[in-house]
């Protein structure tokens, strides 16, 4: 096929051209190349073919042929059919497609023809064929091909990053497909890029085809996002989602992951319609639950990491993949706590009890109050009735005050039981939170961990005057203000009152049949003494009392008698007495 004629700059008279800026679009690629040969005065030389090669060596990947030329060429193993893999010494047909980093041409099977006349041209053209071209030179914009005639090719399409990379491409033979061609103007621009995608493209669909669910893959991380990573698995990108790295938990895959790093992964669900595959890294570990009811019981301690915080408790990762619940009701015996972030924050370490373990639902409760030890454990014997404790207010109510007694142990003083002196509506009329206050041990429930406390039990009174002046065996005097069958309550001074026993009279019918029931006494023929009643109406006139021999005046409300004091309890302030 002969050369489009071109002038010769040397001989015209025409004065050579000024060069186009490159930001105009209109530059042709004829003037491109006009201005290329009056810079580069190069030989044209002859189009490479379609070679043939012979097989001299098969690795696991590729084969080597001897191309006739100093360096061998590379021929992936995949351009053969799985059964029928070549020999050293087969011949095989290929085509030179440039060359790799190590030096070695790259090559494919099979021939691809070089056009012969503007006819071979345009039909390429149309069916978008692959054809073979030399690369002859770096020219403003892109890189002159021979496909026949002069082409150009933009450095967008060539398939390189940089200047350094075209000029590799000099003298090589490469494929490329026309995508503009101008017979008249003789204009034709070739596209090297669109083959190289291509070729890449079939690769992917051929590696697709080849995974199915359960591969165990390798790959190299290509990206790293927010939810995952993207991992090329050998000609096709895998999604690894974050939740698949480990069976811990993983906040952003970069904190575990980097692009360039080399996994092994396995291939859990493939989408042939949306063409994607989703691996998994965890899956090739054993799941950490399997082993969960051997190794944890409930009642023992364990130390985790706080991992996040919800509106219900906060979540504590004991070893990687096993998290458990602290639920806010089991993060303080002291308070109540409103938040979980007011106890414990996201990646703090904190020690725990075991409360249960579900490995059906896989779920670990786990208490923070209960590591520190039950507060009410001791508290019958630290605080028993009677004790006097010193403590800040908590909290207010309107039937009484809370008071801290130790760290997780409150006691609750009643209205009534804050002031003698006074009648209080509200404890808030003498009292505040935070204010220290002192008080006695009324009553201890620990069952349900209840402790009445009262103020005014400790502000001295007339009763407690009294207990310390008097002791048991004393003789006092006192007025009875009410009396019942059997016992009656005794005024013993102002605000000091006792119990006090009385013993069931005999009825007067019973005592009439026991005068009966004696024998008859002889009549005495003595006379009475005169002398000896009259002394003794005197003497009962005088002092009050009965005669003797006389029969004790009945108890009633408002008599005034002598007790003597059987019972003195200073703790409960109780006393008990005994008619003298």
């Amino acid at each position: 096929m002969s050369e489009p004629s071109t002038s010769n700059p040397n001989t015209s008279n025409s004065s050579t051209p000024e060069p186009t800026p490159a930001s105009e679009p209109a530059e042709s690629f004829k003037d491109i190349f006009s201005e290329y040969e009056q810079s580069h005065s190069r030989k044209k030389e002859p189009a490479a073919q379609g070679r043939e090669g012979t097989v001299i060596a098969v690795t696991a990947d590729s084969i080597i042929l001897d191309i006739g030329f100093k360096t061998e060429g590379v021929l992936p193993l995949t351009a053969f059919p799985a059964d029928k893999p070549p020999k050293p010494g087969d011949k095989v047909q290929v085509t030179i497609k440039g060359r790799d980093p190590e030096g070695y041409y790259e090559l494919t099977r099979g021939k691809v023809e070089r056009p012969t006349d503007w006819a071979s041209l345009e039909k390429a053209f149309a069916e978008k064929s692959t054809i073979m071209g030399t690369v002859t030179g770096v020219v403003k914009g892109g890189l002159s091909v021979d496909i026949g005639v002069r082409a150009f090719m933009p450095a967008s399409r060539s398939g390189t990053r940089d200047a350094s990379e075209m000029e590799k491409l000099v003298e090589q033979e490469i494929r490329c497909r026309i995508i503009k061609l101008d017979v008249e103007e003789e204009d034709v621009v070739v596209d090297r890029r669109a083959i190289a995608e291509d070729e890449v493209r079939a690769g992917k669909e051929r590696r697709f085809s080849e995974l199915k669910e359960g591969d165990i893959v390798h790959g190299e991380v290509r990206s790293l996002t927010d939810y995952g990573a993207f991992v090329d698995i050998g000609g096709a990108d895998a999604l690894l989602h974050v939740g698949e790295i480990s069976w811990r938990r993983v906040n952003k895959p970069s904190d575990v992951l980097s692009a360039g790093q080399q996994i092994e992964a396995v291939i859990v669900k493939i989408d042939s319609d949306k063409r994607r595959v989703a691996i998994s890294m965890k899956q090739l570990q054993p799941h950490p639950w399997d082993a969960v009811a051997e190794k944890y019981k409930a009642g023992e301690r364990v130390r985790g990491t706080v991992t996040r915080i919800a509106d219900f408790g906060a979540f504590v990762e004991i070893e990687p993949g096993i998290e458990g619940l602290i639920h806010i009701s089991e993060m303080s015996w002291a308070k109540r706590v409103k938040t979980p972030g007011d106890v414990v924050k996201p990646g703090e370490t904190v020690e725990a009890v075991i409360l249960g373990v579900n490995t059906a639902e896989r779920r670990i409760s786990l208490g923070l109050k209960q590591a520190l030890g039950d507060p009410w454990a001791g508290a019958a014997q630290k605080f028993p009735p009677g004790t006097a404790i010193e403590g800040p207010v908590t909290s207010l109510t309107k039937f009484g005050a809370f008071v801290q007694l130790a760290e997780g142990v409150e006691g609750m003083i009643h209205v009534s039981e804050i002031s003698a002196e006074k009648r209080i509506n509200h404890p808030q009329e003498v009292l505040k939170a935070g204010q220290v206050v002192k008080a006695q041990v009324l009553a201890l429930d620990t069952e349900r961990r209840l402790i009445r406390l009262s103020m005014k039990q400790l502000i001295p009174t007339g009763l407690d005057e009294y207990l310390a002046e008097h002791k048991e065996g004393d003789i006092v005097t006192g007025r009875m203000i009410e009396v019942s069958e059997g016992c009656a309550r005794v005024e013993l001074g102002e605000g000091v009152v006792a119990t006090c026993q009385i013993p069931e009279e005999r009825p007067a019918k019973e005592a009439n049949e026991d005068k009966r029931a004696e024998p008859d006494s002889p009549p005495s023929s003595a006379k009475p003494d005169l002398s000896s009643l009259g002394s003794m109406l005197q003497a009962r006139w005088k002092s009050g009392a009965p005669a003797s021999g006389a029969k004790p005046e009945a108890a009633r409300t408002g008599q005034i008698r002598k007790f003597r004091i059987a019972k003195l309890d200073p703790a409960t302030k109780n006393i008990q007495l005994e008619l003298e």
